[in-house]
């Protein structure tokens, strides 16, 4: 069970750092100017103890399903094209989603505050 429902249909409208975000990622200057134009929205479901995180846009889609406990392969195709292990847990009413991959100290977190879902990625270490 989760401690917050975080399922729901969640429209982005406003991000901070967004675009040193993805710089940091990597992703090319052409694909960062349209990402920095989408218009995104995020759809979270849940069925048993499997969950569903759906983003979509105009450009790109992304589906995630996981387990909460139970790390699970991962490839942000559409996104940044990386393979990567993922594992997401919750820490109070906060879901936490730890990747391993190319890119270390990289994940994001996520929990609901004034009716609004908020969503952190972890800053990167490069080193």
């Amino acid at each position: 069970n989760m401690p917050a429902s975080l399922c729901g249909i969640w429209e982005i409208i406003s991000n901070t750092n967004f675009e040193g975000y993805v710089t940091a990622l990597g992703i090319n200057p052409y694909l960062r100017k349209i990402a920095m134009k989408l218009k995104l929205r995020k759809i979270t479901e849940q069925q048993g103890d499997q969950f569903i995180i759906k983003i979509t846009s105009t450009f790109q889609n992304y589906t995630i399903t996981f387990k909460v406990g139970q790390e699970f392969k991962e490839f942000t195709k559409g996104l940044d094209s990386r393979h990567m292990k993922s594992l997401l847990r919750w820490e109070g009413n906060k879901l936490v989603c730890e990747q391993i991959g190319e890119k270390k100290n990289r994940g994001w977190i996520h929990w609901i505050e004034d009716d609004k879902l908020h969503l952190k990625v972890r800053k990167f270490v490069f080193g």
